[in-house]
């Protein structure tokens, strides 16, 4: 198979328009062979990939194994890593914790300079102010070329926006999640901030391997994943669907046609991927290099704009179900029907994130408490969020 793979100038920088991320070594999707997924890593160098992106927290290994592959090849590769939560802690981005957290990242990399380091999630007890100090050091002493911002919304983006000069702004991209679009987007765009857009195979569901009577892992987030759930999975599959008949024009797989559309926005110089074969990662290279024609790039946005009238319309439905109808018998399901109702309020803003936050994480302690989930526990919380939603 012949790959053309494109690259975006941004910032002096020649990025490949598909790049590599390395959250699966987190184990958070199952367990991972790191001798194959080192392979895995190899490969994507060899195909042109030349932006990679981990973090401190994807498991022991993962800055340690992508240093291993890229540091003979440093000077032609783009490194991302990013700071800010640890396993079992809270959120850190005093001066201090970054500052030592980039130190150890530099010598798991091994690596004198990070390309572009982030603050991974936000910290509501250090300012905004303090962390972009941080990074402004670091800049300065050349152990990073320039910082930005992940997991974090638009009006906490805004802030790191006034406080520095932030590059990149990493966010969740795909034909299914598709509300940076509205928001995040249009701010990078006008602040001439490089976008990357990670989860734009949706988390797998774009790959056409789901349908309304498969479930995915038990072992992996995907199983209490929202998007593979109720209204969510629904629309996901109707548009998958729709990827296979406009990608069947370019003798494309849905996967690769999604990420040609993720490709297609404004200001995105880079798509994450995850993969962790060979074969999955050269399809996934094959969303580079070629183009929609314009009917049918407005026709897939169009569609999109549809089944994102439907999901605005159904899903209050579906919540009000789940929170008044009795618990599901499988008490797994009935864990994770409730996660659904959290994300979901949130996305509609039914609620605040902060108000509807300390109910999510008593659900989310359940996993690791002494007598696990039961079916009392969710029963609270089930009461709990009628309580804050109606």
């Amino acid at each position: 198979m012949v790959i053309e793979l494109r690259y975006n100038r941004f910032q002096g920088k020649e990025i490949s328009e598909v790049g590599m991320g390395c959250y699966a070594l987190s184990g958070a999707y199952g367990p991972v062979d790191r001798k194959v997924y080192k392979k895995v890593l190899e490969h994507a160098a060899q195909q042109g990939i030349n932006f990679f992106d981990t973090a401190d927290t994807y498991g022991p290994k993962a800055e340690q194994i992508l240093g291993e592959v890229v540091s003979p090849i440093r000077e032609e590769v783009i490194l991302q890593t990013k700071v800010g939560i640890k396993e079992g802690s809270k959120p850190d981005l005093s001066y201090d914790a970054v500052m030592s957290a980039c130190e150890d990242s530099l010598e798991r990399l091994d690596t004198s300079y990070i390309d572009y380091y982030l603050v991974h999630f936000a910290d509501p007890e250090t300012s905004v102010e303090e962390t972009v100090g941080a990074m402004k050091d670091l800049k300065t002493d050349g152990k990073i070329d320039g910082y930005g911002v992940s997991h974090i919304g638009l009006d906490e983006i805004r802030k790191y926006s006034k406080a520095g000069n932030i590059s990149i702004a990493m966010m969740e991209f795909n034909a299914v999640s598709r509300k940076a679009k509205e928001e995040l987007l249009p701010f990078c765009i006008k602040k001439d901030i490089g976008a990357v857009a990670f989860s734009v195979t949706g988390r797998g569901i774009l790959t056409g391997k789901y349908s309304t009577g498969t479930h995915p892992e038990k072992a992996g987030i995907k199983s209490i994943d929202p998007l593979f759930k109720h209204a969510k999975l629904q629309s996901a599959l109707r548009i998958v669907d729709r990827l296979k008949e406009i990608g069947r024009k370019y003798d494309k797989t849905p996967v690769q046609t999604a990420i040609r559309w993720v490709l297609s926005q404004e200001d995105i110089i880079c798509a994450l991927t995850g993969p962790s074969s060979k074969d999955h990662l050269d399809e996934n290279l094959g969303g580079s290099g070629w183009e929609f024609y314009e009917e049918d790039l407005k026709e897939l946005e169009e569609y999109l704009e549809e089944e994102e009238k439907w999901l605005n319309q159904k899903e209050p439905q579906v919540i009000r179900t789940l929170l008044t109808s009795s618990l599901n018998q499988d008490l797994q399901k009935a864990y994770s029907d409730m996660i659904y109702v959290i994300e979901t309020s949130v996305q509609h803003s039914l609620t605040d994130e902060k108000e509807i936050m300390p109910t999510f994480q008593k659900l989310w302690s359940m996993k690791s408490s002494e007598d696990g989930i039961t079916k009392e526990k969710i029963q609270k919380i089930q009461e709990e969020l009628r309580n804050i939603l109606f």
